[in-house]
């Protein structure tokens, strides 16, 4: 059975058996967890397995574990950090290294859950404009650095047997709302687009996984945001030369317009390749399940291609690594 182009949030942290019947059923691709989901350890791993039990395969499952607001496992079940733009900060000129080793050891931690795809690095370059609600979300304010940190994450959880998902293609860092509540746009020139939010996107295309931005970039397409928008998918594929699975971000944001399976329906039709729905609400995820439809030929070769990169990874002393991570932090 061909998997649904959905990705899909279960609402507490077991399956009930509704769930497990319409996730049979459906098959989506893969699964995401939030807070929610969240209990203990043992709680943690035993649902990841009942996910992957009831599509029959080891379903990727993804998390956000960026650190600072949007950390979805905390202590005492894994180490708490400091939000990414802070500690790039505090580290200067070592926030390659410094970042590879937090990286490191949030891939250790999560594969110990049973978790296998991270939804880092965050690759928006921030400017004094950038919402709150993003902003200390970034690695930078400059293409560069955030491309070198932004390298640094992502070789960080591969090496730990973890995907890294890119986003906000093809950059959110010029939105001045929360996306999460309206829909933000930017009216900047192509040229200025290319000359810094494309940069990161562009280096990293060689990733397996991105995520679109629910934004409007009015100077290639003023009608749709990224997301929705053929054109924008499009620079996506060509330009930037992302040739990896690309999802939406969460489609149950107020950004978007329309039904759950309208906001789906218009997703894939734009060219993504999956849709990604996170509230856990049922008819939604019927009415997404619905509208995605199977995977394409050409995103179950991408998807099959992003899945082969999920090593088994060497085992780390984790609190030796955050042994150095702190001495680099003191500048040691």
């Amino acid at each position: 059975m061909t998997a649904t182009a959905a990705i899909f949030a279960p609402r507490g942290d077991a399956l009930s058996d509704t769930e497990r019947r319409f996730f049979a059923e459906t098959n989506p691709w893969g699964f995401i967890l939030f807070a929610r989901n969240i209990g203990s350890a043992s709680q943690i791993r035993a649902l990841c397995g009942d996910l992957r039990e009831a599509v029959g395969r080891d379903a990727p499952i993804l998390i956000d574990q960026e650190g600072g607001r949007v950390q979805r496992i905390l202590p005492p079940l894994a180490r708490r950090w400091k939000p990414p733009l802070s500690d790039v900060e505090r580290l200067g000129d070592r926030a390659g290294a410094g970042m590879y080793l937090r990286a490191r050891i949030i891939a250790a931690e999560l594969k110990g859950f049973g978790i296998d795809v991270n939804c880092i690095p965050t690759l928006d370059v921030a400017t004094e404009y950038t919402h709150r609600f993003l902003r200390n979300r970034c690695y930078g304010e400059t293409p560069q650095q955030v491309t070198d940190v932004g390298h640094a994450v992502a070789r960080g959880l591969l090496d730990g047997g973890v995907l890294p998902v890119l986003k906000h293609m093809p950059g959110h860092g010029r939105g001045r709302v929360d996306s999460h509540l309206e829909l933000p746009f930017t009216n900047a020139a192509v040229d200025d687009l290319r000359a810094s939010d494309f940069v990161p996107f562009s280096a990293l295309a060689d990733m397996p996984l991105g995520m679109t931005a629910h934004m409007i970039f009015e100077a290639i397409d003023p009608h749709f945001p990224a997301t929705q928008s053929e054109r924008m998918i499009h620079l996506i594929r060509e330009e930037l030369g992302f040739a990896g699975l690309l999802m939406t971000d969460d489609i149950s944001m107020q950004a978007l317009s329309g039904t759950p399976g309208d906001r789906a329906r218009a997703s894939i039709r734009a060219g993504c390749d999956l849709v990604l729905h996170c509230n856990g609400e049922l008819d939604e995820m019927r009415d997404v399940a619905e509208a995605a439809g199977p995977l394409s030929e050409d995103a179950a070769l991408r998807a099959s291609a992003a899945l082969a990169l999920r090593d088994a990874a060497d085992e780390v002393d984790t609190d030796q690594l955050e042994a150095q991570f702190e001495a680099l932090l003191a500048g040691r």
